[in-house]
């Protein structure tokens, strides 16, 4: 019976396992989101997070505990200089883990895992950013071509004061008796 017993072990012995959430942990420092089996980022939530809080109080204490978690002095200083400023007014729930369905070759959940306070889109910070169109090769780039030069007409005309178009006569449409007789009164 497994009373008690509350870490999942993934697989791996503890010296591995222990390497692996460093290297997890590291990574998800330096890039703030990472792409895993959810197993596995609900562990290293539960490995990353207390190094989150211990690094809101910057002191030489609290940065030699959280390298000895880490192992890498990079993500160390990411986390002390840049992530903990982020974070400091966040009482908890630093990470997100946010499921992507299965992986192809064994039906494994697949997640992303990143920090909070790092997402765009859900703080919304940047929901101005425009989206870049991709090429494509079924000729849709004259279509839009066409859309902005006739959205760029439309908008001098507005700032002109001219919001009618002017009528052109087609010269190649010989006129009727009755449209020249009121032309020439």
């Amino acid at each position: 019976m497994r009373h008690n017993r509350t870490i999942n072990h993934l697989g791996k012995t503890a010296e591995h396992r222990s390497a692996m959430l460093a290297n997890m942990a590291s990574s998800l420092i330096l890039h703030k989101r990472i792409a895993t089996t959810l197993a596995k980022a609900k562990a290293l939530r539960s490995y990353v997070e207390p190094l989150l809080t211990k690094s809101k109080s910057d002191s030489v204490h609290s940065r030699r505990t959280v390298f000895s978690y880490l192992g890498n002095k990079e993500a160390a200083k990411e986390l002390f200089r840049e992530v903990s400023q982020k974070i400091a007014e966040r009482p908890g729930g630093y990470t997100r883990i946010l499921k992507t369905g299965t992986r192809k070759g064994d039906q494994a959940e697949m997640c992303i895992i990143e920090l909070v306070d790092y997402n765009e889109l859900m703080t919304g910070e940047k929901a101005a950013k425009v989206a870049k169109k991709g090429r494509s090769r079924r000729g849709s780039g004259k279509k839009a071509a066409a859309e902005v030069k006739e959205e760029v007409k439309t908008v001098k005309a507005e700032t002109t004061g001219e919001n009618s178009k002017p009528e052109v006569k087609d010269e190649a449409k010989p006129e009727t008796n009755e449209q020249a007789e009121a032309s020439k009164d």
